[in-house]
């Protein structure tokens, strides 16, 4: 697992969205016809009302989410549809998305097929939520909260 993953030491990648304007400024210039624009998506449990994810979509992830009545996102770091789950198993329906005022983000309620969102596990092996790690004001430093 990636040190980031689990450092707490707060390394916050401001330019995520810079790097992802390249990447998209870039697949336009190779494949117009493909737009890979994306926006974000947070992702909340219907049961637990947790946000227990942000990430981007595109409107090819957006339509195959509705369609499919999965959660299916746009991987900004491998730069293709993902299927939330393929890997891990953990899947989940898509019951709801609604739209913000501005129309520039997306929030998809949905249902936890088997257990939790992240690829992360804590010590007894169980996937947590991917916000599991708490900030102090102060000095910055990171609780992890689901050890």
């Amino acid at each position: 697992m990636d040190t980031i993953e689990e450092t707490l030491e707060l390394k916050l990648d401001f330019t995520k969205l810079e790097k992802v304007g390249a990447q998209v400024a870039a697949s336009r210039a190779a494949a117009p016809e493909h737009d890979p624009g994306v926006i974000p998506v947070a992702v909340q449990n219907a049961d637990t009302k947790e946000v227990i994810l942000v990430a981007y979509t595109n409107e090819f992830a957006m339509r195959e989410s509705f369609a499919k009545r999965k959660l299916v996102l746009w991987s900004t770091s491998r730069n293709k549809l993902w299927f939330k789950g393929e890997t891990s198993g953990e899947t989940f329906d898509l019951l709801e998305a609604y739209v913000n005022c501005e129309q520039n983000s997306l929030l998809y309620v949905v249902r936890p097929c088997r257990g939790g969102i992240c690829h992360t596990k804590n010590a007894s092996g169980a996937p947590r939520n991917c916000y599991y790690r708490k900030i102090d004001f102060d000095t910055l430093a990171l609780e992890n909260v689901n050890p």
